[in-house]
């Protein structure tokens, strides 16, 4: 069994992927061909916004984002605690500081309130200037966008969505990747969306940051590719990987996004009983990245984990270490306490998830979780 089956969407989409592949190679156009723009069109389409510039990765995405404001030494960035490690991490490689927020216990997602007393206490301290909240939408479901504007509209801050696994998700109809002044997601392999190596994509309706972001991916290119205006990066979507993206979401809005959230109800219905199962807020649709349990306590979930992995089948914990607890970040001062990010730390467990989950499988994982706790 596997935790999310690539080799099942290959074998699925393998004829079109195989003849897209096959046509860059023809080409020989490997980077920057014309399927990188027309890729970057339909997805800009399908989330609804005006600009999507695809770039090498989620994490080069979130990076140019922050480039694109200038964002520097003395600015706060605040982002949650309890998320990938990437989150966080570009934020020093700008010079600026990052401020942990702690989580819902609920959605897994930033904290609102926690959020706002974060700010207020960088600007009582006066030595940072608050600039960008990262609000990431955590195993495929969006953040709580509606307080969060207002929160940036109050502190006159920047929203810099991390959807890297909420792409698919939305709420009231739209899209995830929208809602950010700037969003980003990721095509790592095992996301909704995902390539056959690393790739990401920004997105934003401002005309001015998405040239700017442009820019920067290709490093710091002007009108002349050879007349370099800024320092930038090299930050490219492969021609072969936007080729089989595009073939990846012509599945993915056709079915294999729908095709998650009926396995995510299922995997609900058979364990409502049994553990703490994921609660998706009113009129929020999730990407369903991971499908992630809570356990009592972390004896419990460890237990529950090693019984899960004599029984065949494999289960992840997403993220066993809260960002202030990252061993890269000791420099920072640690003043304040994170006691959600702490528990659902030692309580998580995701299990196996993806549109190529066999019922008959989930059934396994379903039946063996229940037989644990008979024991």
């Amino acid at each position: 069994m596997k935790f999310r089956d690539l080799k099942a969407q290959y074998s699925a989409l393998k004829t079109e992927i195989d003849i897209a592949m096959l046509k860059v190679v023809e080409s020989s156009s490997f980077i920057m061909g014309s399927k990188v723009k027309e890729f970057e069109d339909d997805l800009a389409q399908y989330v609804d916004v005006k600009h999507c510039i695809s770039c090498a990765n989620g994490t080069d995405a979130l990076t140019l984002s922050l480039k694109a404001w200038g964002v520097t030494e003395g600015d706060a960035v605040f982002v949650p605690d309890f998320t990938f490690f990437s989150s966080a991490e570009v934020i020093p490689l700008e010079n600026a500081t990052p401020v942990f927020v702690d989580v819902d216990r609920e959605t897994f997602n930033i904290d609102c309130n926690d959020l706002e007393k974060k700010i207020e206490l960088v600007l009582a301290e006066g030595k940072l200037r608050p600039r960008v909240v990262i609000a990431v939408d955590l195993f495929g479901l969006s953040a709580d966008y509606i307080n969060l504007r207002k929160i940036a509209d109050k502190y006159k801050i920047f929203i810099l969505e991390d959807g890297a696994q909420g792409l698919g998700g939305s709420f009231k109809g739209k899209k995830n990747c929208s809602f950010g002044d700037i969003s980003t997601t990721s095509f790592f392999p095992a996301k909704p969306l995902g390539c056959y190596g690393d790739g990401g994509a920004v997105f934003t309706d401002n005309t001015e940051w998405a040239e700017l972001i442009s820019s920067y991916r290709i490093h710091g290119k002007g009108s002349n590719k050879y007349d370099n205006v800024r320092i930038g990066l090299n930050s490219r979507l492969d021609t072969l990987q936007a080729a089989i993206l595009s073939v990846k979401l012509k599945a993915f809005t056709k079915f294999e996004n729908e095709r998650s959230s009926e396995l995510a109800d299922r995997y609900s219905k058979l364990l409502k009983n049994s553990v703490i199962i994921p609660k998706i807020p009113e009129d929020y649709i999730s990407a369903w990245a991971q499908y992630t349990i809570r356990l009592n306590d972390r004896a419990t979930r460890d237990a529950l984990q090693i019984y899960m992995k004599e029984q065949g089948i494999p289960t992840m914990i997403y993220y066993p270490l809260g960002m202030h607890s990252q061993t890269a970040f000791k420099y920072l001062t640690k003043e304040s306490s994170y006691p959600v990010t702490e528990e659902l730390c030692g309580t998580v467990l995701s299990l196996p998830m993806g549109p190529y989950l066999k019922e008959s499988d989930q059934d396994k994982i379903v039946e063996s979780i229940i037989k644990f706790f008979s024991l």
